[in-house]
């Protein structure tokens, strides 16, 4: 058993009650399970996936340690978080997309635009 962690963003109020109902909520939005077991945590995301419906704003990340997993934790991802967790060179990380304005302060192309050589 080891400590599972689900952080939603935009969820409807039932997964926020389902949620609360076998895990802490320790802050909004994030909660938390010491010892959930495989079978209880697989159970609770069968459940989220279930209610998800695709093309909301919404999102839920579900995380627990994992020796044999990359950074030594599973993640799971449910919606289309404002970061992309992807997986490099044995790691994971959060990756977004930048803005206009940030793209220029960089000195990057806008989206779309030829790429200088």
């Amino acid at each position: 058993m080891a400590m599972t962690v689900v952080v939603t963003r935009n969820v409807r109020e039932r997964f926020r009650g389902y949620l609360a109902s076998c895990m802490c909520e320790v802050a909004p939005g994030v909660y938390t399970a010491p010892r959930m077991t495989v079978a209880v945590r697989d159970r609770v995301w069968d459940v989220l996936v279930s209610w998800f419906a695709h093309g909301e704003d919404a999102s839920v990340v579900m995380t627990w340690p994992d020796a044999a997993r990359p950074g030594g934790q599973e993640v799971r991802v449910l919606g289309a978080p404002r970061t992309e967790v992807v997986e490099h060179d044995g790691v994971y990380l959060a990756r977004r997309e930048l803005g206009k304005d940030q793209r220029r302060r960089l000195g990057l192309p806008d989206e779309g635009d030829p790429v200088p050589f």
